[in-house]
């Protein structure tokens, strides 16, 4: 890696900590990144040469691979075109338009350029419309670097109401209540002690950043209801799980409907985007109908609504998810039973193309309490071992993977292989 590691340390004297993210940078897993050249199907490719299996898919955006040939052409085609207009256009209306007819509970949708101004955008959206000023987010629960988001977020293990990131106000920290994820009876308890003044509850119906973890049917069932008897708009955020555990997302796997949802990286085809919808008399709240303003010069802009209309009319395919599904399945039951057979404490779960895996001798992971007592100090062997293989995991325990309909039974079966010689090397042996 002499190029990757000459061309990090230019990186580190121009940029903060050598990233424009800062998990990139490898720094929880006590390495150096490689620096990306090319990416193409189910792998990218250093500046080194080397070339690894990609299981972060650009954190879920790419679930058709890189540099899909369709897309590209679609984007190609657009470019000619015009990049940007400031203007309305098209492309935004047959997106939101598709969006809509897969989302039952999304009736109108505004689009914009990221996960973290959808979510920031629809929590404003909802005290705007409900004139309450507190929301409740979960333990772990990462929605955007938004201020409101900042507490207990990550890998954050902070007393309740204290930012986790410097610049974030005490104030504001006081209006974001965080409680454990799939606990009924602390959003009871927490809705009771702020009586009517609960704007909202957001929430990863399946949790992608604090690894994969999912609530449980009766939870969500019962958020459900509670919000509903409270008068509390329910937000899921399916930035991440929006068509990539489902077409529908998380939310038809649950059969539960959300008063508004926040949607991005599938949805612009491997372009930055992002879009929060719901319910007409929440929707109708912003600017220029309401008093709720949001903007965004870029948002809706050609390109990204071209790529992402393309790559929704390719998933919407039949057996599309079942057969990411299939490779996951492919991938981690046998390790699942390998593992169990040995008493290794290492675990996988998966829902359509998004997966979690847990290093973890809990085999019920609820919660990020319970992610946080994984073994961080074998994670960080294995990701080492597994870059040293050709694979690229998340660089991060907190993380969730992806994979893409590009990869191979062959990439899938070289990856289940050199798992379980991770496990024979470290643990076994």
């Amino acid at each position: 890696m002499k190029k990757s590691n000459q061309q990090f340390n230019r990186a580190k004297k121009c940029m903060p900590g050598g990233v424009n993210s800062p998990v990139r940078s490898f720094k929880s897993v006590k390495s150096s990144p490689f620096i990306v050249s090319k990416a193409k199907g189910s792998s990218i490719y250093d500046v080194d040469g080397s070339k690894y299996i990609d299981y972060v898919n650009s954190w879920g955006a790419q679930i058709l691979g890189h540099t899909n040939s369709e897309v590209i052409k679609t984007i190609s085609n657009t470019l000619k075109k015009g990049l940007s207009y400031g203007a309305p256009c098209t492309n935004e209306i047959l997106l939101a338009e598709k969006i809509c007819k897969i989302f039952p509970s999304i009736e109108k949708i505004r689009m914009v350029n990221s996960g973290t101004e959808a979510t920031m955008s629809a929590i404003r959206l909802a005290r705007g419309f409900s004139k309450k000023d507190k929301i409740i987010k979960f333990d772990g629960g990462y929605h955007g670097h938004g201020d409101s988001f900042l507490i207990k977020s990550g890998s954050g293990m902070l007393t309740l109401g204290k930012p986790n990131s410097l610049g974030v106000t005490k104030s504001l920290a006081k209006d974001t209540i965080s409680i454990p994820y799939n606990n009924i009876s602390r959003v009871d308890e927490a809705i009771k002690k702020n009586k009517n003044n609960i704007a909202c509850v957001i929430i990863e119906p399946i949790a992608g950043n604090m690894n994969f973890v999912r609530s449980t049917a009766s939870f969500l069932k019962e958020l459900r209801q509670i919000c509903t008897k409270y008068k509390i708009i329910l937000i899921f955020d399916e930035v991440m799980t929006g068509f990539r555990v489902a077409l529908g997302g998380a939310q038809s796997i649950y059969q539960i409907k959300p008063d508004l949802t926040t949607l991005g990286k599938v949805i612009g085809g491997g372009l930055p985007i992002g879009a929060f919808g719901g319910k007409t008399k929440i929707m109708n709240c912003l600017a220029p109908m309401g008093d709720v303003y949001q903007a965004g010069t870029l948002s809706g802009n050609p390109i990204a609504m071209a790529a992402g209309l393309k790559t929704l009319s390719i998933i919407s395919k039949k057996n599309f998810y079942s057969n990411l599904h299939k490779k996951l399945s492919y991938l981690f039951d046998n390790l699942n039973r390998y593992t169990e057979t040995n008493q290794i404490h290492i675990h996988a779960d998966y829902e359509g193309g998004m997966f979690g895996l847990y290093f973890n001798e809990n085999k019920k992971i609820k919660n990020y309490n319970d992610i946080c007592k994984s073994n961080s100090k074998l994670f960080i062997k294995f990701h080492q071992y597994m870059i040293k293989k050709g694979i690229f995991f998340a660089p991060s325990m907190f993380e969730a993977g992806f994979i893409s309909i590009s990869h191979s039974l062959k990439e899938i079966e070289y990856t289940k292989k050199c798992i379980i010689n991770f496990i024979d090397d470290y643990l076994i042996k």
